[in-house]
């Protein structure tokens, strides 16, 4: 491990913002915080001799600092223009801006009884014992520096609860942008998530990062908790469209009970240096666990998924579909790792990992691996780093299209697929929007078709 390039700075922070951070009157959250300072300020961030890091230079996030985002009297504003292009339809919405809730720009309404749609702040405030057995219990705050940081100096973020049989009737929309307040060498948002679908719930959670306008350099560093609990189904959409020189840290911890299924769709297109730290675990028979992902980088983007889906019951179901496009010098990393546990016979997964180079500059590292202890399962893995075929580009060409328009096409078909796999149209159509107008200029999928 790297050590801290100034820990004096990080205990200063905490000891300067502890008497204002939520939760400060729960004994149990004040032993989490503190614990978590030691082990960061003891440990630092991951080094070149992590294993689980030995892709991804944090150097460049270690100088930028993690430092926390202003308070509220320092932090920047922004107005519904800013927000326009991130909203995704008819939803239960949070606006978080550097990290703390925007009242002015969310809107929630009436939740249906039984639902919990909130700031995490208040709730810690108002009613930290509901979540004492949530909170830091299936992220580790020991995992790495930055979940260490996060647990110790978080400020604010979202609490999601669906009540037990709820089905939702519209998503519920998280939106978190940032002004890089701080000036130039911008500061840290520091946001944690407790996400709870209750036994027999049915909700679909969107959860967007951007900047508003032209940000300066800044950070995001995330931890979300999720729990779905005996036959809850949680639909779970991550977008991660930060500026382009901004760096985004985010693990996800996702705990299932019996015949529970989560399905997570994570696309990361923005981010000067992204890392996703992805960890499911099927703790009862019958869970089902699906992990979409597509990656589009350009320029010198680095873009780090790290999975690790861990069945520990009998009967589970797990797949991982993951796809990078990459151009410019870019570099992607695919980590991802099924563990089948001795108790979890008839376990049922599939990992592909596929990736498409537009540059002879772009690299991308992919390590699928399977690690089991039961003897009657079924697991494969794959993974795949190829450039455009040629006897397809041809068969464009000979259509007269021209060369640019076949790769493009070439290209939209290969990402579409994890597109396809989106229930939800409006970010099915926003994200199709978006690639198709990287891809094909002016010119809308429909007219060239």
């Amino acid at each position: 491990m790297s050590a801290v390039l100034n820990p004096d700075l990080y205990a200063g922070d905490f000891r300067r913002l502890e008497n204002s951070l939520p939760g400060r009157d729960a004994p149990w959250l004040g032993r989490l915080r503190r614990d978590a300072l030691a082990w960061f300020l003891d440990r630092g961030l991951p080094g070149p001799r992590d294993e689980a890091w030995k892709y991804t230079d944090v150097k460049p996030l270690a100088k930028h600092g993690l430092r926390p985002a202003p308070t509220p009297e320092g932090a920047g504003t922004l107005g519904e223009a800013s927000l326009r292009p991130h909203l995704m339809g008819d939803a239960y919405r949070l606006v978080f801006i550097d990290g703390r809730l925007d009242a002015a720009l969310s809107e929630v309404g009436q939740t249906p009884r039984g639902v919990t749609v909130s700031a995490l702040a208040p709730a810690l405030d108002e009613r930290p014992d509901a979540l004492e057995g949530v909170l830091g219990r299936h992220a580790a705050p020991d995992a790495n520096g930055f979940a260490a940081l996060n647990t110790a100096l978080f400020a604010d973020g979202a609490y999601v609860r669906i009540g037990r049989g709820v089905e939702l009737d519209r998503p519920i929309h998280l939106v978190y942008l940032s002004t890089g307040a701080g000036g130039e060498d911008g500061t840290t948002a520091h946001v944690r998530n407790v996400i709870v679908a209750e036994s027999g719930s049915r909700a679909v959670l969107i959860e967007s990062y951007g900047a508003g306008g032209e940000a300066a350099a800044y950070a995001s560093n995330v931890i979300t908790e999720v729990v779905v609990e005996d036959n809850a189904q949680l639909e779970h959409y991550k977008l991660q469209r930060e500026a382009e020189r901004a760096f985004h840290v985010a693990g996800l911890h996702i705990h299932q009970g019996r015949d529970s299924r989560y399905t997570g769709h994570n696309v990361a297109i923005g981010s000067r240096l992204a890392r996703n730290d992805l960890h499911a675990v099927l703790d009862a028979e019958g869970a089902q666990c699906h992990l979409n992902g597509l990656n589009l980088t350009h320029g010198r983007q680095h873009v780090d998924n790290h999975l690790v889906v861990d069945h520990r019951r009998p009967h589970g179901t797990s797949r991982q579909w993951y796809k990078g496009v990459l151009d410019g010098r870019s570099r992607t990393v695919f980590s991802g790792r099924v563990v089948v546990a001795p108790d979890a016979q008839h376990t049922d997964a599939e990992q592909r990992n596929n990736n498409l180079l537009l540059s002879e500059h772009a690299e991308a590292d992919s390590r699928p691996q399977l690690e089991i202890y039961a003897d009657d399962v079924k697991c494969s893995h794959g993974a795949t780093v190829g450039q455009l075929d040629d006897d397809a580009l041809f068969y464009l060409r000979s259509r007269a299209i021209d060369a640019e328009l076949a790769r493009n096409l070439l290209v939209y078909a290969f990402a579409s697929d994890i597109l396809e796999r989106m229930g939800l149209r409006p970010v099915h159509d926003q994200l199709q929007e978006q690639i198709t107008g990287r891809l094909l200029g002016a010119r809308s999928l429909e007219e060239v078709l």
